[in-house]
């Protein structure tokens, strides 16, 4: 399958990184032709790998991811093209946050709104799927760094697009009793709101590679 990450980050490298390795093609996108670091990461990644702007990697993907800085993804995905998001799952896995005061940042998201909802706003046609936004990069591709097995939640309003995005989670290894359908987009405001106590949980316990685990009496 062709896929477009957008974004040059930790976070784009590390899925593009699975993604290729799992035998799919990706276009990751930067917000210039020629961005050095999506360059090299083409490079180091090998024949299935391309590098280009977010137009490029929008038009490429079957499936586009947003793994951008939340406080830029409006104007990343404005730049990958509203037609060229019109139909396709989008996987966000972004986060808005204010590290301008330090660590940690502010939590920008509220019980009232989500970059998720904003996105869907945004990109009516598009079909946003919020999901991967409260573990980091590694435990994102190997959920197995946490032992024993740990929850991971989807949210958006498209059944269709979450069951796509539930069968590439799988090829991840995350388990089915690890997927969490919340419901629709406005549920992201949950997920996102969460890394408030996920920060708190890293300077607990010195170690991104954390997550939480959902057990009910039922």
């Amino acid at each position: 399958m062709r896929f477009g990450v957008l974004g040059t980050g930790s976070v784009g490298q590390t899925i593009g990184n699975k993604l290729v390795e799992l035998g799919h093609e990706v276009t990751m996108g930067a917000r210039q032709a020629g961005n050095e670091k999506a360059v090299a990461w083409a490079t180091a990644a090998g024949g299935s790998a391309r590098a280009g702007t977010m137009h490029d990697a929008a038009v490429f993907g079957e499936i586009v991811v947003n793994a951008t800085l939340g406080t830029g993804s409006l104007e990343a995905l404005e730049a990958a093209g509203s037609e060229n998001l019109a139909g396709k799952v989008l996987i966000d896995i972004s986060n808005a946050l204010d590290g301008s005061a330090g660590f940690p940042p502010a939590v920008l998201s509220s019980s009232k709104d989500s970059l998720g909802e904003q996105i869907q706003r945004a990109f009516p046609d598009a079909r946003v799927v919020k999901t991967l936004n409260t573990v980091n990069a590694s435990v994102m591709r190997d959920p197995g760094l946490i032992p024993g097995g740990s929850s991971i939640f989807l949210s958006g309003n498209d059944a269709a697009a979450k069951e796509t995005v539930s069968e590439l989670l799988r090829s991840f290894g995350w388990s089915d009793g690890d997927l969490i359908d919340l419901g629709d987009i406005t549920t992201a405001r949950g997920t996102e709101m969460y890394l408030a106590l996920w920060l708190s949980l890293l300077r607990k316990f010195g170690t991104s590679h954390l997550n939480i685990r959902v057990v009910t009496g039922a």
